[in-house]
């Protein structure tokens, strides 16, 4: 009974909260939460607390709901459009709003300007405005506006007289309105301001954060940008032919204030085949709803994926709503702009919203106005709420839409757009991969799930149309979960479908009245026969359903996890190094990455390929990973000598996370190698390194500028083999260079045929320093290998020296190459 006296309680709670928004007008709140309340009144009712009050108060909440819901539609019907003056009367309050805050901070032009944009659009509705009521509205704004700057215009020029007046009825006029200032505060910069002010825009180190602080993670590294990464970032900001410059501080003085409504000069964005079918206008907020607002309530239930082919980015802002609604820490409403000052976002009647995303390795500033596509019928044909009045959702997904190209979206997976989203870590998870620990990675979702810690959706993959319905899913589809338990050894999850309707069949479904017994009905606070009255999507699964039906578990973890952080941007260049990383990745980037750890160290590493096609993205050809090898922060050339630390798997999505844990406390340095599967295309990334201690993470340079290739043969007399045959071994080609000045670096490349096993050694002839610390008699390649070896040499002593290149075996022929890499020029001549 005690589970049953809690749901009376919430029931209560949530009743409140409807009234309240019930009497302040908010009928879609009001709507919800009247129905939540009933809801929780059924759940009680359900669990043994059976009472007459209780049934009249749920059907009296049920009754208010639909009366409320009526009522909307009436007058919805009745007034497709604001009243005449109304949207106008919206603009110049939020212009007014704008001048007010740029009055208190001190930027007169500014606030001159916005309050005589804001006079000059009264003005002008009054000229058309039959209504008095109306017409007076308009006039106390405009004569508000005009008072306070004329103020300001007195202030900056005390010896003119100011004067103006307001005419009277619709024909009224202003004598002395100026033109709009375009002066700028010296002190005040505007953006958008590209590329070049990102030069020392890192973000800056901080203290570590407390437990509530919003600070970002201390920076481990430089705070500046390099030459090369700002190139980078230049490049990889035109995507899908328009450009996304990155999101400063500066950005939140962004001007979202205008006389006329808003359009985006990037003009519409291209509609999907589905939409297209059913398509009628272009429709703003204010042409749906007669008091639309940014946020009434964040909420997951509430969205609702339509025609657009984007579940995964549906059922990432669902579980980034969940998370902020459960948490109480703002996610994904704090990538939407304008805001009050309270940092809540707000509705815009001029249109103009500003998303942050985090796209091709930094925040991205996305500009959009607020025109949706409306169907035939009076329908959004793109994400929306439930709560009518409400368009975050709409405007976030169109957002996103545009920078992928439009809504002829081709689909994506949940890692990618909850990165987007968020900056939350993504983590994928092949549940049909041979080594997937199902046990373990229930422990760690459930455990880190109910801390905060880590979104999770899950996705099926592909399936014939029997299978699909017997078991009420859907093929190649992005589900949210949204909840996790573990009762009476039952491992459960609760997931949403981004349709909003369409549930599982099987075990824990809503239909299962074998596995849904009153104990567990209780124990999970869930009743089936309510859930089979109104699909919404959302159903019960058990954990083992799940592992056989679906794909992948996608999970993006909590930045703030770790204290230090540190991120380059880089490019790699087509014909750098052999196609495949088969024998040689001498040539791919590397990274030294040394990290001072305590002990119990987490130390993430996330590389993300940039992306700007949305070909590209449909098609992604490029396998990614990354390689780490424990040599001390070396450089590494063969792929398997020494066998890789971590030997990342190749996938074709633009982000591979490596994790290492470090449990051993000290100094621990590892080389970090970027890796494809084959080299065909130039390829922009970042790399970001997360760990809960110090570290440093630096690229390994390569100092060799200068080529010499010299190509030879092995045959007859000269195919002496290796030095195991010393009769014959004298007999190989030999080469001879000179070294006049200490030089930096030495690299040596011998290649043949494949099946030729062959190497080489360099022999110091003459020295000029036989003391210095790099000073050799001999070195050799080592071990023979097939068809490749390769022999680095720092601080060479300037002498001369001798290389000799052979096969394993005598008398084995074979062309070869023989490369000579260095940081000065050097001439090789050929001895025999």
């Amino acid at each position: 009974m005690e589970e049953a006296q809690e749901n009376v309680n919430h029931a209560a709670e949530v009743a409140r909260q409807a009234t309240h928004f019930d009497a302040s007008g908010s009928h879609q709140a009001a709507i919800y939460m009247y129905r939540q309340a009933a809801e929780y009144l059924q759940r009680a009712m359900t669990l043994g607390l059976s009472t007459p009050a209780l049934q009249d108060h749920a059907m009296k909440y049920k009754e208010r709901a639909d009366q409320l819901e009526n009522l909307d539609s009436q007058a919805q019907s009745a007034q497709n459009t604001m009243e005449g003056g109304q949207s106008e009367l919206s603009r110049a309050n939020f212009l007014l709003l704008e001048a007010f805050e740029e009055d208190e901070a001190g930027n007169m032009e500014e606030a001159i300007e916005h309050y005589t944009n804001a006079v000059q659009l009264c003005l002008e509705a009054m000229k058309t405005i039959e209504d008095p009521k109306m017409s007076d509205k308009l006039r106390k704004l405009a004569e508000q506006a005009l008072t306070r700057a004329e103020v300001l215009k007195a202030q900056s020029s005390p010896e003119e007289e100011q004067k103006a007046s307001i005419g009277e009825g619709t024909g009224a006029s202003l004598s002395s309105v100026r033109p709009a200032h375009q002066r700028v505060s010296p002190t005040r910069v505007i953006p958008p301001l590209g590329i070049g002010n990102l030069v020392n825009s890192r973000p800056q180190p901080q203290a570590k954060p407390g437990p509530s602080s919003k600070s970002g993670l201390q920076l481990s590294g430089s705070a500046g940008y390099t030459k090369e990464e700002l190139e980078v970032l230049r490049r990889t900001s035109n995507i899908n032919g328009r450009d996304y410059v990155p999101f400063l501080a500066v950005d939140l003085k962004e001007k979202f204030a205008y006389s006329l409504p808003f359009t985006d000069k990037d003009g519409v964005l291209a509609l999907a085949p589905k939409q297209k079918k059913n398509f009628l206008q272009w429709v703003r907020p204010e042409d749906l709803s007669s008091d639309p607002k940014m946020i009434e309530m964040v909420d997951c239930f509430s969205i609702k994926q339509t025609c657009v082919s984007d579940c995964s980015f549906v059922a990432s802002v669902a579980i980034s709503a969940l998370y902020e609604k459960r948490f109480k820490k703002r996610l994904i409403t704090d990538i939407i702009f304008p805001k009050n000052r309270s940092g809540d976002p707000i509705y815009n009647p001029c249109g103009k919203y500003m998303i942050k995303l985090h796209i091709n390795g930094i925040p991205r500033k996305v500009i959009v106005d607020d025109k949706l596509p409306q169907g035939q019928h009076g329908e959004l044909l793109c994400s929306y709420s439930t709560n009518k009045n409400e368009f975050w959702i709409s405007l976030v997904e169109k957002a996103y839409m545009k920078v992928m190209g439009g809504y002829d979206f081709p689909g994506s997976n949940s890692n990618i757009d909850l990165y987007a989203l968020t900056g939350w870590i993504p983590e994928r998870v092949s549940i049909k991969d041979k080594e997937f620990n199902k046990d373990a990675t229930f422990r760690k979702i459930i455990d880190r799930f109910h801390r905060g810690d880590v979104l999770v959706t899950v996705a099926t993959g592909e399936m014939s149309d029997a299978d699909a319905d017997r078991a009420g899913l859907v093929p190649t589809h992005a589900y949210a979960m949204l909840d996790i338990k573990e009762v009476k050894g039952k491992r459960l999850l609760m997931l949403k479908n981004p349709w909003s309707h369409l549930r599982w069949k099987g075990n824990y479904s809503e239909m299962d009245q074998t596995h849904w017994t009153p104990e567990m009905c209780k124990l999970l606070n869930y009743d089936p026969k309510s859930a089979q009255m109104f699909d919404n999507g959302v159903f019960w699964i058990d954990y083992d359903s799940l592992c056989h039906f679906y794909d992948v578990i996608y999970m993006n973890w909590n930045p703030q996890l770790f204290s230090y952080t540190y991120c380059t941007h880089e490019t790699w260049s087509a014909g750098t190094g052999p196609v495949r990383d088969l024998y040689n990745i001498g040539e791919n980037p590397q990274y030294s990455l040394d990290v001072q750890s305590p002990g119990g160290t987490a130390v993430w590493v996330l590389l993300t390929r940039h992306i700007t096609e949305i070909e590209d993205f449909r098609n992604n050809k490029e396998y990614i990973t990354l390689l780490v090898y424990k040599t001390g922060g070396k450089k590494i050339f063969y792929p398997f000598d020494p066998a890789p630390f971590i030997d990342g798997v190749r996938i074709n999505s633009p982000h591979y996370l490596c994790k290492m844990v470090l449990k051993e406390p000290g100094s621990h340095k590892f080389t970090l190698v970027v890796s494809q599967y084959e080299k065909h295309l130039t390829i922009h990334y970042s790399l970001r390194v997360y760990a809960t201690c110090p570290f440093t993470l630096q690229k390994i340079k390569n100092y060799c500028k200068h080529k010499q290739e010299i190509t030879g043969r092995w045959s007859g007399a000269n195919a002496g083999g290796c030095p195991n045959h010393p009769a014959t071994y004298k007999n190989n080609p030999t080469y001879q260079f000179r070294v006049e000045h200490e030089m930096q670096a030495l690299r040596i490349e011998l290649k043949a045929p494949k099946d030729i096993q062959i190497g080489f050694e360099i022999v110091c002839v003459e020295a000029k320093n036989t003391e210095a610390s790099s000073y050799f008699t001999k070195k050799q390649t080592g071990a023979y290998r097939s068809g490749f070896v390769v022999l680095e040499i720092m601080d060479v002593v300037p002498g001369v020296y001798n290389v000799t290149p052979s096969t394993f075996y005598p008398n084995t022929e074979a062309p070869y190459f023989l490369n000579f890499f260095s940081s000065a020029p050097v001439k090789v001549s050929k001895l025999k």
